[in-house]
């Protein structure tokens, strides 16, 4: 005796992507609003933010590196460190509009990163901010140089990916939301971290001091670029994520 058995079809290219280029529908306003509470609470708890931080590292050191190429400099790679600190090195003019530029990404890079998700997720491009996500982290990790931050963006790349591959629908859409508010709301604390540090004079080559000794602009004027970017891309993504409704 036989049983017939259904065959599956290996999923296409064309498959795959209508299904990346589709749209979802987002959880509801209530549970937006738990995956904002969520991310503040992994942002302001120091033991938590502490190793979540590097998600934000990885996004500060790609931020670097992509507009390191875009303006024409060699990338040479990316150092991630245990304690969430990192290092971005490429090649180019010492000075000069590509170099600041180059300084003047990695601090508003998280915040602008979660802006165009935000954009993506009001549109309903759940499953293309997930793959996006991917492939933003598969491109730093081919630039990494060291052990850490090879396990760390590993790490991190596994992980959405088992998401986007394996979860739910609504599984998907709940991390989708929390991890675009955890770039908005995640991007503004370093630059506070950042400014206290100055204060202490604990961080003489910070991108802010860099950008100082090149522009002649103070560094405190930098410092308030960063949390004004990263303020204003809160509050937009903020609106694009939970739209306020307008009076009738």
């Amino acid at each position: 005796m036989w049983h017939a058995t259904a065959v599956t079809t290996p999923p296409t290219l064309g498959s795959l992507l209508d299904e990346v280029l589709s749209t979802q529908p987002p959880p509801s306003t209530e549970l937006i609003a738990v995956t904002a509470g969520l991310a503040f609470l992994v942002v302001a708890a120091r033991p938590l933010w502490r190793y979540a931080r590097n998600a934000i590292t990885i996004a500060h050191e790609g931020g670097h590196a992509l507009v390191a190429v875009l303006v024409g400099r060699r990338l040479s790679g990316i150092r991630l460190h245990s304690d969430t600190s990192g290092l971005t090195v490429s090649r180019g003019r010492p000075r000069g509009p590509g170099m600041v530029l180059t300084l003047l990404a990695g601090y508003v890079a998280p915040s602008l990163l979660g802006l165009g998700g935000a954009a993506l997720l009001a549109a309903g491009r759940i499953t293309l901010l997930l793959w996006a996500i991917i492939l933003l982290l598969f491109a730093v990790l081919i630039m990494i140089r060291n052990v850490y931050g090879f396990l760390a963006v590993s790490a991190t790349s596994a992980a959405v990916f088992a998401v986007s591959w394996l979860a739910e629908p609504d599984l998907q859409a709940i991390f989708a939301y929390a991890a675009v508010w955890f770039l908005l709301i995640g991007g503004v604390r370093p630059v506070s971290e950042l400014q206290r540090l100055r204060h202490r004079g604990r961080s003489r080559d910070s991108d802010a001091d860099q950008l100082a000794r090149l522009t002649h602009v103070p560094a405190l004027v930098w410092v308030g670029l960063f949390g004004l970017v990263n303020v204003v891309a809160l509050v937009v993504g903020g609106l694009l994520l939970l739209p306020v409704p307008l009076p009738s």
